[in-house]
């Protein structure tokens, strides 16, 4: 089942891993993401330290919009472009062509933590991405 919107709100620390299959290599995500209500329902703000083999580490961030939807939570891109909708299953699909994002959420340790793991494929990527959410409480 998934949480009620309003109920991310609020800060949370990431940790995510990125398996690269393609590359045969692993990196690393450690920061921060925030929920900001706002007109339309909250803006989700990410940013952390993103650690790729043979790459200097670099500050990594992503914005999106998530909305109450009739289903579920719907999720934009920062122009509020579609992404994917996050439902009672808390598996979603989104074409990027030529590539593939197969997403699975689980909430089964909420309200403190929540996961997201993203299949990657497509002619050029192969990979897997798995964040842990851990509410952060007010900093």
């Amino acid at each position: 089942m998934t949480p009620d919107l309003n109920a991310f709100e609020g800060h949370w620390t990431i940790s995510r891993q990125i398996e690269d299959r393609r590359a045969g290599a692993e990196g690393q995500l450690v920061g921060t993401a925030r929920f900001t209500a706002v007109t339309s329902g909250l803006r989700y703000d990410e940013e952390g330290q993103l650690n790729l083999p043979g790459a200097a580490p670099m500050t990594a961030r992503r914005r999106y919009f998530w909305q109450q939807g009739r289903a579920g939570i719907d999720v934009f891109f920062d122009d509020m472009r579609p992404f994917h909708s996050i439902g009672g299953q808390g598996r979603a699909t989104h074409w990027c062509d030529p590539d593939t994002y197969i997403v699975r959420y689980d909430f089964s340790a909420w309200p403190d933590a929540w996961s997201a793991e993203w299949q990657v494929s497509g002619p050029r990527k192969d990979y897997t991405m798995r964040t842990l959410y851990q509410r952060a409480g007010s900093l």
